[in-house]
């Protein structure tokens, strides 16, 4: 009996998403697997057109297991020297340490310059340029394609070490999710506001509002800060603070200065402590469970 195969083709990439930052920068924001599968990283999205002076970074994400920041800057076409001279701006201003460049097709001077910077920057600085396709079987639907054409030299390398690691990075998940598993035990309306996952952060939408109340865990701290809903312009979330900055930081305790504005990070406080040392979970529990009490009634009551 034989077997009947289809034919792959290349579909223009403006069938799949008509305008890079209205359709393909969301996609990929709410799609990150596709990249992970491809670079071997897990990417956690932090935010989207991030604001850096003049400009807007495509996509900011997290690799939650070490939380090193990655700039993901895309195109739906060939690259130019607008975007790599963007890069570079964006690489100092978020304190990048990852970075992906994503387009359509890479001109040889910028894979040599991606070349370069891998070859001539030192750890923990990595630079990516991966092309992006879309691709159909006949008349089946289309379906995204991702191919890396540079990376650091040693990544193959890197990555086998990481499988290796798998081990060590579970535990990591495991003490996570044990923490805020913990958390909703002492609190069981936290469950209300996010479900329960093994990722550092959670947070809480402020009624009525454009705010969110962040919390997250780390090895030395847990920490609390307001930011933007999801998408939200950094910029406008400042402006909207701005006018009740005095009334928050008397209740607060911190001030609007305190976090990172060019993440859209306002407020933030932290409490240090050992927290691998389960021992001093009830402290830090207690803290985070108040002070998200404390800073959602407060921006209800005063915005």
């Amino acid at each position: 009996m034989s077997i009947k195969l289809g034919k792959l083709k290349n579909v223009n990439l403006r069938e799949a998403w008509s305008h890079e930052a209205q359709d393909f920068t969301p996609w990929l924001a709410d799609n990150l697997e596709y990249l992970s599968n491809e670079i071997g990283i897990q990417l956690e999205l932090e935010g989207q057109e991030v604001k850096v002076e003049s400009f807007s970074a495509d996509i900011i994400a997290i690799d939650p297991q070490n939380d090193r920041r990655i700039l993901i800057e895309n195109q739906l076409e060939k690259t130019d020297h607008t975007h790599l001279g963007q890069i570079l701006t964006y690489l100092a201003g978020l304190e990048a340490e990852v970075i992906i460049w994503v387009a359509s097709s890479f001109r040889e001077p910028h894979l040599s310059a991606i070349k370069w910077l891998n070859e001539n920057t030192v750890e923990p600085f990595s630079f990516f340029a991966v092309q992006v396709k879309a691709v159909q079987i006949d008349n089946s639907s289309i379906a995204p394609m991702f191919e890396t054409v540079a990376k650091p030299n040693s990544w193959d390398r890197k990555i086998k070490n990481k499988v290796r690691a798998v081990g060590e990075q579970s535990e990591l998940s495991k003490w996570r999710f044990a923490f805020w598993q913990r958390l909703i035990e002492i609190y069981p309306e936290q469950e209300n506001y996010e479900s329960l996952k093994s990722t550092s952060s959670r947070w809480r939408n402020v009624p009525n509002s454009n705010f969110v109340v962040s919390i997250y865990l780390a090895k030395k701290c847990v920490g609390i800060f307001i930011r933007g809903i999801r998408n939200a312009d950094s910029e406008d979330v400042y402006r909207q603070l701005e006018p009740h900055q005095d009334a928050l930081e008397k209740y607060l305790g911190s001030s609007i200065g305190e976090g990172d504005k060019s993440r859209g990070v306002f407020f933030h406080q932290k409490s240090d402590g050992d927290l691998i040392n389960n021992s001093n979970w009830e402290d830090k529990l207690n803290w985070l469970a108040k002070m998200q009490e404390l800073y959602v009634s407060t921006l209800e009551e005063i915005i």
